[in-house]
């Protein structure tokens, strides 16, 4: 045999199911931009609207986010209390359950292990949905 074909045999030996051996790394940017759009999609806003912070948690990733968070107008809940409920219940309901949504999506696409996402709520984008006047 060759020697390029031992060195081929050699790795693949040394890694389960002939996986390569190297580094495969996400950029910070690139982790960033996937918190804040997988934040946006939780809270029902635009990435832009979110800001996005990363440390150390005991060699874990930490997620510190601050963003708004989409809500009917007044009128719009005074005319159909049910619109609450149908959005997921309170403010503090929907960034608890945001927080489930985005540490697992974030780590489903990325593979970084995340220990927690910590959420401030900045704001409120008000919408008013239904029909125009």
């Amino acid at each position: 045999m060759n020697r390029a074909a031992d060195t081929r045999q050699a790795a693949e030996a040394a890694t389960p199911s002939g996986q390569y051996s190297g580094h495969n790394r996400i950029s910070t940017q690139a982790l960033t931009s996937l918190a804040k759009a997988a934040a946006a999609d939780a809270l029902g806003i635009h990435a832009h609207d979110v800001r996005a912070d990363w440390s150390d948690d005991g060699g874990l990733l930490a997620l510190s986010l601050v963003a708004p968070i989409r809500i009917p107008s007044l009128t719009a809940v005074l005319r159909d209390p049910g619109r609450v409920p149908a959005l997921g219940g309170s403010i503090w309901d929907r960034t608890v359950h945001a927080k489930t949504d985005i540490l697992t999506k974030v780590t489903e696409l990325s593979g970084a292990s995340l220990s927690r996402v910590d959420i401030r709520i900045s704001g409120a984008h008000v919408t008013e949905e239904g029909r125009v006047r």
